[in-house]
């Protein structure tokens, strides 16, 4: 069993930054990718990013590319989401995910075995 643990979000203005983390514990890690989605009310859970934990291969939906970074610390079993020039539009709770199957691209929720609680988000104008 593998639990993911969020924190960092907060209220921010736009045009600012947050990092996001999330520690996985109970037992050692060595899972195959860890990402990110976000979801805001009424709507379905949206990718963010992803990252193999092995070689570090990232893949970020449109939206965010050249604004969010995802990083890995194996020692620390912690993947981090670094959300630079935030925009209202990136208003959304937050989730962490785990997956221990090398499937697609980690694009979809499916790909993920175990998934945090959530930490929320929000950007103002």
């Amino acid at each position: 069993q593998v639990q993911l643990v969020e924190s960092g979000g907060g209220l921010v203005q736009a045009g600012t930054s947050l990092r996001l983390s999330c520690a996985a514990s109970g037992r050692t890690f060595s899972g195959y990718r860890m990402g990110w989605f976000r979801q805001t009310p009424g709507k379905e859970r949206e990718f963010v990013a992803t990252i193999t934990w092995s070689g570090g291969t990232t893949y970020y939906t449109d939206s965010v590319k050249g604004r969010f970074t995802i990083t890995r610390d194996r020692a620390k079993n912690t993947v981090y989401l670094q959300m630079n020039s935030l925009k209202p539009g990136d208003t959304a709770v937050y989730y962490c995910a785990a997956g221990f199957r090398a499937l697609l691209l980690g694009t979809s929720d499916y790909e993920y075995d175990y998934w945090g609680q959530g930490t929320q988000v929000t950007v103002s104008s």
